[in-house]
Order: C-alpha cells, then sequence, then structure tokens
C-alpha cells in the first residue's frame, strides 16, 4: 500500500486524507442517524401517558428534550401547550429548522469529498504526464522507467480519486435520503402531539 502512495505521487496524501475522513463521516452518520436515536416510536405515546396522568411538569419536560431531536421539537410544544394550536404548531416548526441542520452535519463535507476526489486523480494524472514528457524531453526514450514512472502516477492517481468518490457519492445520497425520511417521520409525530394536547387525538 505505501509503496502505491509512493508511486502515486504526493497527491496520494490528500486523497488518503480525504478518503479517511469519507470514512469517518460516514460511520458517525450511520450511527446518529440511527432512528432509535432520532425519531423514537415510543415518545409521544409517553408523553400522552403522562399528560393523561397529569405529571407532565418541567423535569419530565428536560427529559424529552434530551432524549432525541424528535424530543427537542416536542418539548417545544409541550413547553406552550397552554397556548393556542397555531402558536404551538409555530414553536415545533421554529425548532424543527434547528434540529434539521444537526442531522445534515458532515454532509456537506461529505459531499466535498466526493466532488474533489476525481479532480485530484486527474491532477495526479496531469502530473505524471508531465513527468512522463519532462523525462522523455531530457533522457530521450531510451529508459523505458522514466515513462512507466510517469504512466503509473497518472494511473495510481485516478483510481485512487474514483476509489474515494464512488462510495462517497453513493453514501451521500443515502444519507440524504435518510435525513429527509427522518424529518417527514418527525413533523407526523409533531402533527400527532398537536392533536394531543388539543383533545382532538384518542390514546393509541
Amino acid at each position: 500500500m505505501f509503496e502505491l502512495i509512493q508511486a502515486g505521487g504526493w497527491v496520494m496524501w490528500p486523497i488518503v486524507l480525504s478518503s479517511v475522513a469519507a470514512l469517518a463521516i460516514i460511520g458517525e452518520r450511520f450511527w446518529s442517524l440511527q432512528r432509535k436515536h432520532v425519531c423514537p416510536p415510543n415518545l409521544v405515546g409517553q408523553v400522552q401517558q403522562w399528560l393523561a396522568r397529569n405529571e407532565l411538569d418541567d423535569a419530565h419536560i428536560t427529559l424529552v428534550r434530551d432524549s432525541s431531536p424528535l424530543g427537542r421539537i416536542l418539548a417545544a410544544g409541550l413547553v406552550n401547550r397552554r397556548h393556542d394550536r397555531e402558536i404551538i404548531k409555530e414553536a415545533l416548526e421554529d425548532t424543527g429548522r434547528h434540529v434539521s441542520p444537526d442531522l445534515e452535519r458532515y454532509l456537506r463535507t461529505l459531499g466535498t469529498i466526493a466532488a474533489i476526489s476525481p479532480f485530484l486523480g486527474l491532477l495526479g494524472t496531469v502530473l505524471g504526464m508531465i513527468q512522463m514528457f519532462s523525462g522523455i524531453g531530457t533522457h530521450g526514450v531510451g529508459d523505458p522507467s522514466i515513462v512507466a514512472a510517469g504512466i503509473a502516477q497518472a494511473l495510481i492517481t485516478t483510481a485512487a480519486g474514483l476509489a474515494v468518490a464512488i462510495p462517497a457519492v453513493m453514501f451521500y445520497r443515502y444519507f440524504r435520503g435518510k435525513v429527509n425520511e427522518l424529518l417527514l417521520d418527525m413533523e407526523q409525530e409533531a402533527l400527532k402531539l398537536v392533536e394531543i394536547l388539543h383533545g382532538e387525538r384518542e390514546k393509541d
């Protein structure tokens, strides 16, 4: 592996660093975007039980807020539960707008890695060609190792750039879709809470 990095020249180092960053982001997002961490399925039901038993106090609201991104949204509605329906919905929507960037954290970086990795590979290709023709101009075509080194650098950096870019694009699109699904689920759960607070929804 180290021999390949050496053969690819200095361009291989930013490609390697990009691959490490992409792997770290993919692992972190897989963990953080689990549905049980973002949108616990029984959270609204638990809140509904506390409301029915008249047990919902500041401590319970804090517990809900700290539980998950969905909890942050629901807590905003619970704090305003004695206000009109529109005020509750505005509080939920405002908090939702602040939660959304947290779900999309690092995705821009992953998208940037996916975009620049092929260009880094292309840069290595160009540098390899320059090295090859420079060697030919200086030493002629009698020494095949000069040509081989330039071609090797060109091919290695191109392959490395694509090897980083392809999975980065795939996971970027996957996580974008996952975030959209989670946001939709949280919106539905928030609407359930509004219905519960205004007595328009029976206990499940």
